[in-house]
């Protein structure tokens, strides 16, 4: 039988490149077992402090916006023919009520995406729902001044709106066959009152927002007893989703009931089993595993009740799953190259520090595009950005470069790159980096000029 070189080459040439590597591994250089390791400690990080408690719901959310909300009512607030100053203004202020990182923000994205959101607000809230967080902007505010505080809040802000309308105009022609063909549809018929579905969506986000509200500085105050009630707001938002699925979505109460037993019975033994020698051991000092059991108790029973249904609540589950199949992968491998090319924070990976630290001084255009570029590639979990920069600025970064990387940096990652080209392809994913990078550029010099 005659190989047909055509369909095969690809794999000879990918494993060509493996063995090549495998070949010469340069496993007796310092910097790379230093580097592999932190590829490794960042992965762990990120399954320690992100996966469970930010990334989980956010699948969830995606998958109930593929079900509970109808693709009209996508199409009236955020699709092509929707009135632009509706469909950019909500998706450019949904990043104060998510506060989510770039890689949390990815499934909800996906979401309004699948059910028929134009490209322009769709990349406007790509964009926005990391970049304007309010916590990180007062953090900015405090501890690196105000005026890059002030300044990331109104980039944050313009620059959602831009990017997408931009993204829109490139691809106008593929939005209006869009939009034809939303007109095409049949108008689907209301399953529920609206009310009920914002309530039930509120509390999934309440789930999602709380149970990663991050503990403030001072010890007094609103933003203080917000955070020690934490775990109380979060356990309502979880009973208030439980008693609207029984409600409103038919699910049997008492297997509610008894995931809801379980997970008081996994709190209970979370509290005794959670000790420091148990977190010296996993390295998790922060990690709040005392909270992640009963979650995690609580997400594989709903998942056990949700999964054998045939109804829309089984839907939900069906598509949570397809989404978690969908993202995970790429993000977990976009990490492990993250921290092999560029380490954990305040730790170096295959590219040295000093490296990043003497390209960013000064407010030239090559200093703010290098700000930029490395801000884009780079992985920050919500506000770790502000620390990392303040010690840049320590070592000689200028104000420019400082706020082109905070515009990047949180809005976008190599690893939401990946899921981001699985979801939009490659050419609408080079054109929304390219402008992330280009106008945080551009921005980082003026305000370089001005301040």
């Amino acid at each position: 039988m005659t190989l047909d070189w055509k369909s095969e080459y690809k794999k000879l040439l990918a494993g060509v490149v493996v063995f090549g590597v495998c070949f010469a591994l340069p496993i007796e250089w310092p910097r790379f077992n230093k580097a592999i390791f932190e590829s490794l400690a960042l992965i762990k990080w990120y399954a320690q402090e992100h996966v469970l408690l930010c990334l989980v719901p956010a699948f969830f959310i995606a998958g109930a916006i593929g079900v509970f909300v109808s693709q009209a009512s996508v199409m009236r607030y955020l699709g092509p023919k929707a009135p632009k100053v509706l469909a950019y203004g909500v998706a450019s202020v949904s990043g104060t009520i998510l506060a989510v990182c770039s890689c949390t923000v990815l499934p909800l994205f996906a979401g309004i995406w699948r059910m028929g959101a134009g490209l322009g607000p769709a990349c406007t809230f790509l964009y926005s729902g990391p970049a304007i967080n309010v916590l990180a902007i007062i953090l900015t505010a405090r501890i690196l001044g105000l005026d890059i505080g002030v300044a990331r809040a109104v980039g944050a802000v313009f620059f959602g709106v831009i990017i997408g309308v931009i993204v829109q105009l490139i691809y106008r022609k593929e939005e209006a066959a869009k939009a034809e063909a939303a007109d095409m549809m049949p108008v689907p018929e209301i399953g529920r009152p609206l009310w009920q579905t914002i309530l039930y969506f509120a509390s999934m986000i309440g789930i999602l927002v709380f149970a990663n509200w991050g503990k403030p500085d001072q010890t007094s105050g609103f933003w203080f007893v917000i955070w020690n009630s934490k775990w109380t707001i979060t356990s309502v938002s979880a009973v208030a989703l439980a008693v609207f699925l029984a409600m409103w979505f038919e699910v049997e109460w008492w297997k509610l009931a008894l995931v809801a037993v379980a997970t008081l019975g996994a709190w209970s033994v979370a509290g005794s089993i959670v000790t420091p020698e148990l977190r010296t051991w996993l390295h998790a000092e922060h990690a709040p595993l005392h909270a992640m059991i009963p979650f995690v108790t609580a997400c594989i029973g709903l998942s056990i009740v949700l999964g054998s249904r045939q109804d829309e609540a089984g839907e939900w589950f069906n598509q949570t799953w397809s989404f978690a199949k969908l993202i995970t992968p790429l993000l977990l491998g976009g990490v492990l190259v993250a921290g092999l090319l560029l380490g954990r924070p305040g730790e170096e990976g295959l590219i040295p520090n000093k490296w990043v630290t003497g390209l960013v001084g000064g407010n030239s255009i090559q200093a703010n595009l290098f700000a930029s570029v490395f801000g884009a590639f780079m992985y920050f979990a919500t506000l770790t950005e502000v620390p990392i920069l303040q010690g840049l600025i320590g070592s000689g970064m200028g104000k420019g470069p400082a706020l082109a990387l905070l515009l990047s940096g949180p809005a976008l990652s190599l690893p939401s790159m990946l899921v981001i080209r699985s979801v939009l392809g490659t050419g609408k994913t080079v054109v929304f980096v390219s402008l992330v990078i280009a106008l945080s550029t551009i921005a980082g010099l003026l305000f370089g000029a001005i301040s």
